[in-house]
């Protein structure tokens, strides 16, 4: 059998004889969207009509739509904002919640290689871990500080209350051990950088919004305060900025000016005397949650913090004769505390944004995200929000909080610290005391004492 040559050229069954190459085919799908396009001849025969392209936006439209979006959107947020305050504080713990997922969402983001992800199949999975373990950790955290006295009396909660730290930490054991078994050759810094990065926004997010969220448990206006500060202040800062700004504030952010920075602090100031003066007049902004059903409506019982009782105040100056000052006032003490609140607001908050500006130009991005339409991301709008959340939370427990002992605190000490017999004896006593002032009837105690025979 002969072979053919190594030379030798054989021609396609769709090749002309002159030796040109055959058609290129056409598929269908091809063939329909040349049919659909502008001028071309449909079935009957008749040509469709060019569509004109619509002509390109100018700028200024681009801004007035980028305007009104912004508009909408801004009147949108406030209103739910108010909307969850008003209904209760679960409401407003939801709306934290669901911030910070979103923020952690659009930083976690920044850092991320799709093309290193599809190699590494656990890289996203790992982030969210880490993310419910450290919320676990910090939402139980605040639950059993500010519920103890419901979990630590109930057979299923009690050893989830008692070991609360150990369970969390023993998560995020598995997650460590998960990630170093993950680490493969050749992504190991790619690895290491998203494992700092992020532990670094669950720190500066989750771990800030975890005291925010004790600031609403704590009373709605230690909430409330610090966020209207921040918006007071961003707009006070624009308004001031653009009216009489001429210094410049810090190269990172070259449109902030100190003229701006100062007279959104006065602004600051004066409204937070404001608010302050409105919230103080109703318990459902200044009482501790009790009761996470409670809203605007049926609102809230406690004995007020000494800070919202007003005091008379004397004038340290002696006044001179002839001017008709009085040296005498009253004031609530929380008002000095406002000023400070709002110092920090208008002087440390907004270094917060500083930082996040930092971070947008190391990664030449210009918002975080499009979480919310026309202000860009969600982390855009909160990064002086969760830093003013956490100098808030700590000012409060450090000069304002009353450290008194509470039922939780009472009951705690006494399921963990004492045996049965002891505790048997606690509330005999307890029921004494009670029968005593009138206020259960004897027939407690006799239950008690038949109880403790059969023992």
């Amino acid at each position: 059998m002969t072979r053919a040559g190594k030379d030798v050229k054989f021609r396609h069954r769709g090749s002309n004889a002159n030796g040109k190459g055959r058609r290129p085919s056409t598929s269908i799908s091809e063939l329909s969207e040349n049919a659909s396009e502008p001028g071309s001849p449909t079935r009957n025969g008749a040509v469709e009509p060019a569509v004109p392209e619509p002509p390109p936006q100018s700028e200024y439209e681009k801004k007035k739509a980028n305007f009104i979006t912004r508009t909408i959107w801004t009147f949108i947020m406030i209103g739910g904002f108010f909307w969850a305050m008003f209904a209760g504080h679960i409401y407003i713990i939801i709306v934290i919640t669901a911030v910070q997922i979103i923020s952690f969402k659009e930083v976690i983001a920044i850092s991320h290689v799709p093309s290193r992800a599809r190699s590494l199949r656990f890289t996203k999975s790992l982030n969210w871990y880490w993310l419910g373990t450290f919320m676990y950790f910090l939402y139980g955290e605040s639950v059993i500080y500010y519920f103890k006295h419901i979990l630590l009396v109930d057979r299923i909660l009690l050893p989830l209350a008692t070991h609360h730290r150990f369970i969390s930490f023993m998560l995020y054991i598995m997650g460590f051990v998960f990630f170093v078994s993950s680490l493969q050759k050749g992504h190991y810094k790619f690895q290491f950088t998203q494992f700092a990065w992020t532990h670094m926004a669950l720190f500066l997010i989750v771990g800030q919004a975890h005291f925010v969220i004790n600031n609403v448990m704590e009373g709605m206006i230690w909430f409330f305060l610090p966020v209207a500060m921040v918006i007071t202040n961003d707009i006070f800062a624009y308004l001031c900025g653009i009216t009489f700004g001429r210094t410049p504030l810090i190269k990172i952010s070259p449109k902030k000016t100190w003229e701006g920075f100062l007279g959104a602090w006065f602004f600051t100031v004066i409204h937070g005397f404001i608010f302050t003066n409105i919230m103080a007049r109703y318990s459902y902004f200044i009482c501790p949650v009790n009761d996470l059903g409670a809203n605007i409506w049926t609102g809230l019982e406690c004995t007020p913090n000494p800070v919202f009782v007003p005091r008379n105040y004397t004038l340290p100056i002696p006044v001179p004769e002839g001017i008709n000052i009085p040296t005498t006032f009253s004031i609530s003490p929380v008002q000095f505390h406002v000023f400070a609140l709002a110092t920090f607001a208008s002087l440390i908050a907004p270094f917060g944004g500083f930082f996040a500006s930092g971070l947008k130009r190391t990664f030449k991005i210009k918002d975080f995200g499009d979480s919310i339409p026309g202000h860009g991301g969600m982390t855009d709008r909160m990064d002086c929000q969760f830093i003013m959340g956490s100098i808030a939370f700590m000012y409060y427990s450090s000069f304002i909080a009353v450290h008194k002992t509470s039922v939780g605190g009472v009951i705690e000490a006494a399921i963990t610290g004492l045996t049965p017999e002891e505790q048997l004896e606690v509330v005999n006593i307890l029921a004494k005391h009670l029968v005593k002032q009138e206020l259960i009837p004897s027939k407690v105690l006799d239950l008690l004492a038949g109880r403790l025979k059969k023992r």
